[in-house]
This record gives structure tokens, C-alpha cells and sequence, in this order.
């Protein structure tokens, strides 16, 4: 608990980092990587060239300075973290350079301001939140059976190009084994090594059933868009990785694991690549043959774009109560159906009364997730029963 000192610090310091915490967080990771370029390995540099990065750890700083004392807001936060940094391999010694910089970089953008006694009270608040990091880090270290930065080898069994910039890698044991089980919903990181030499991970969510012998991972290519660089990692997976090749690849990571209470409806909602952690969940449920009412609910640029759009068709064979629906933005006249919907993703009315008491999952970009919060809300689904999952750097994932 925050001591009674260091309280009205940090909460005076709201305004302050809404002003000023992009202007800290730059200076954090540019004298971060000055002093440590080793850690450039580690963090997502194609989210450092766009500021993504600079920006979630600034809205980062503000939600903690505001909701320090509501331990229900920040857990589920902290736990989301927690996961990505055990893909990452975050180790505690880590959170000791983190905090020199990060209290260096609020000295110097501050200036006069950040008194030494400002300074005392960030420290203690930081060490309080990196303690708890550090805790339910380890407790997922310990229960995968790793220590931080360890990295397994899997080979790439199949390839499979899903749509002209989505593909699908399968991942096997050197003997040809599963690598292993795993919730549905959870994800691993995959590290390559760049032409330049620069080492990187990312998260990639799978795609399928843990039953089956192998990993699935469903890769986009991340296009370049006007101030944004094309995504390496996703970009070299593509181009250069075949069957046969060796990838290194993180433990099973993320909170992110959708399920209903037995006899209660399920709901998953996806845009996009989103789709992939939605698709682990449906193929375990037809695996499983489970018996209640699952709705799948897909929005797409249009059938071209809709990725592994078989798989929904083959779960209708195993699943009876599964409605499935997909909203397309371009839909051609051939491609008009009675579970196909021109448009962007809208769910009221007839669609959504039978899963009124589901439990909903999201996954899509942010603006289709708050879209979809915000109308599901209004329908009368309470937020309890809403959760979703982030992809990229905005792990607050804030959707109102």
C-alpha cells in the first residue's frame, strides 16, 4: 500500500503526466537505449519509430497515478502486463534500470518541479508496482518451467497462405511432437533475427486447438502506412521463413483465455487478423462437441480478407449450436448469403437476444472493439460480462 507521504504525490501528478508524460516517456527510452542498447533486442522498435510505445507507457503513468488505490482496476491490467513481459523474458534485474531512467527522465523533463521529495514519492510507487510485476512474474516463470529469457526451438511442419497478406506457420517438436498444451486464446512470442543484426519478438496468438500435433500462428504483414515503417518481423516471417526452418519461440503467455459458465452462452467477435485467438477457442469447442449456444461473429474488409474462413464452415459440422456471421464491407452479389452481412460489424435486435446472458469476447483493432463495447453496452450487456484482447502496445486496452 501506498504510504500516506508519497499519496498526495502521485496524485497531484495526474495533470502533470497528462501534460508532460510523452515528453518523459522519450526522454525514458532514448537515454534507456543510450545506456543499454542491448535492450533495443527487447523492446518492439517498430512501435519506438511510431511513438505507440512511448505513448501506452504515458497512458500507462497516468492510469496508475489515477487508480493507484482501486486494486480491482489494476489488476487485471497488471496481470496483462505480467504475461507479456514472461513472453518477453523480463527479468527482475531489469525493473532496476527501468526505474533509473524512468525517475532520471521525469528529473530532467520536469526540472525545479521535481522536487526531491516528488521524486521519493515515484520511487516508492513504482517499486510497490514493480514489486507485484515482479511476483506474479515469477509465479508464471515457475508454472511454465522456464527462467526469464529462455527461448525453444520449433520447426516450421506447413505453411499455408491464408489470404494474399495473412499466413499460417504450424510449429512442431525436432522429433515432430506437439510443443505442448495451452489455453485457448493464449499466445507466444517468436523471435528472428533482422539483416541489421537486430533481434526482435512478437506476439503471435494460436490459432488452433491445443489437441492438435502442432503450433499454428496466423501472421499478418503489417503494411507500411504514412507515418508508420512496414512491419520487419511480420514482413520477414513471410518472405523468408519455409518449411523446414527453425524458429525461436517464448512460453505459452496471456490472461486472455475465453470460456462461459456451463450452461451460459459464449459470444466471440473478431475483425480482422483478431480473428486468430477466436478460432483457438472454436476449434476446441468443436473438438470438445459442447453443446451450448456459441455465436461467431466475424467482420472483414471482404471474403477475400476473411481468413480461414473454411475452418467456421467445418465447426458448423460439430457444433449444433453455433450461429456464425460474417459482415463484409465490400460484398460481392455472389457472395450473398443468410449468415453474410454487408457492412460493418452491428449486433441488436433478433441477432443478439438469444445470447443476452453470454459471456462476449473481442479481439480486432481498437476502434472495433470500442465500437462494439460501447454498442453492446447500450443494448443492455453489462461490462462484467464484456472482455477482449489487445494486440500491440496499448495494454490498457481502454475501450470507453
Amino acid at each position: 500500500m501506498l504510504s500516506a507521504f508519497a499519496r498526495p504525490f502521485i496524485e497531484a501528478s495526474v495533470a502533470v503526466l497528462q501534460a508532460h508524460g510523452i515528453a518523459i516517456t522519450r526522454r525514458f527510452y532514448a537515454d534507456l537505449f543510450e545506456a543499454h542498447p542491448e535492450l533495443r533486442h527487447v523492446f518492439n522498435q517498430g512501435n519506438q519509430a511510431n511513438g505507440a510505445q512511448q505513448g501506452a507507457l504515458a497512458a500507462a503513468l497516468v492510469a496508475y497515478a489515477a487508480n493507484y488505490d482501486r486494486r480491482e482496476a489494476l489488476a487485471p491490467i497488471l496481470q496483462r502486463i505480467a504475461h507479456k513481459h514472461v513472453s518477453l523474458g523480463v527479468g527482475p534485474a531489469q525493473y532496476t534500470v527501468v526505474a533509473r531512467h524512468l525517475l532520471g527522465a521525469i528529473r530532467h523533463v520536469l526540472g525545479a518541479a521535481a522536487t526531491p521529495d516528488l521524486l521519493a514519492a515515484w520511487d516508492e510507487a513504482y517499486w510497490l508496482l514493480a514489486g507485484e510485476l515482479i511476483a506474479t512474474e515469477a509465479r508464471l516463470y515457475e508454472r511454465a518451467q522456464v527462467t526469464p529469457g529462455d527461448l525453444r526451438e520449433l520447426t516450421v511442419c506447413a505453411v499455408q497462405r491464408e489470404t494474399h497478406d495473412i499466413v499460417s506457420f504450424h510449429l512442431q517438436g525436432a522429433q515432430g511432437e506437439s510443443p505442448g498444451r495451452f489455453m485457448p486464446g493464449q499466445f507466444i512470442s517468436v523471435q528472428v533475427e533482422l539483416p541489421d543484426g537486430l533481434r526482435q519478438q512478437r506476439q503471435y496468438s494460436l490459432s488452433d486447438a491445443s489437441s492438435r500435433p502442432y503450433w499454428r500462428i496466423t501472421v499478418k504483414r503489417e503494411p507500411a502506412g504514412h507515418d508508420t515503417p512496414e512491419g520487419r518481423v511480420s514482413g520477414h516471417l513471410h518472405d523468408h521463413v519455409r518449411v523446414g526452418d527453425v524458429l525461436r519461440v517464448g512460453p505459452v503467455s496471456g490472461d486472455f483465455q475465453p470460456a462461459a459458465p456451463e450452461g451460459r452462452p459464449i459470444a466471440l467477435l473478431s475483425a480482422g487478423v483478431g480473428i486468430t485467438p477466436m478460432l483457438s477457442v472454436l476449434n476446441t469447442l468443436a473438438d470438445q462437441r459442447a453443446p451450448g449456444a456459441v455465436l461467431f461473429a466475424h467482420a472483414a474488409r471482404s471474403p477475400g480478407h476473411h481468413a480461414l474462413r473454411g475452418e467456421i464452415v467445418r465447426a458448423h459440422e460439430r457444433l449444433p449450436g453455433l450461429h456464425s456471421i460474417a459482415f463484409y464491407e465490400d460484398l460481392p452479389a455472389s457472395e450473398r448469403a443468410a449468415n453474410v452481412v454487408a457492412g460493418q460489424m452491428t449486433l441488436a435486435g433478433d441477432l443478439l437476444a438469444p445470447y443476452a446472458d453470454a459471456e462476449v469476447f473481442l479481439c480486432g483493432p481498437l476502434a472495433f472493439m470500442r465500437a462494439q463495447w460501447r454498442a453492446l453496452v447500450a443494448a443492455g450487456i453489462s461490462p462484467a460480462r464484456l472482455h477482449r484482447e489487445v494486440f500491440g502496445p496499448d495494454l490498457l486496452g481502454s475501450l470507453v
